[in-house]
């Protein structure tokens, strides 16, 4: 995002037992206005869109997503 750019800013931090698991689940839906960072069991990410709109749209996009990978991380360790 370019430095000229009022930009809209967004940070997300969530704890989980496989955090590394769970942002990798999550990296092919990440797009260029987003940086993920992982450290022991927290995940944070950064969003940055140009405009409020956009924000909350990439935001619900990723916290759907982070809820769909954590459940579906869950349901295969319930299953081994």
């Amino acid at each position: 995002m370019s430095e000229t750019t009022s930009a809209r800013t967004a940070r997300v931090e969530t704890t989980h037992e496989e955090a590394a698991l769970v942002a990798a689940a999550l990296a092919p839906d990440d797009t260029d206005e987003m940086t993920t960072t992982v450290s022991e069991n927290r995940i944070v990410t950064v969003i940055e869109r140009e405009t409020t709109g956009g924000l909350q749209a990439t935001v619900d996009d990723y916290v759907v997503n982070l809820t769909v990978a954590e459940t579906v991380i869950d349901a295969a360790r319930d299953t081994t």
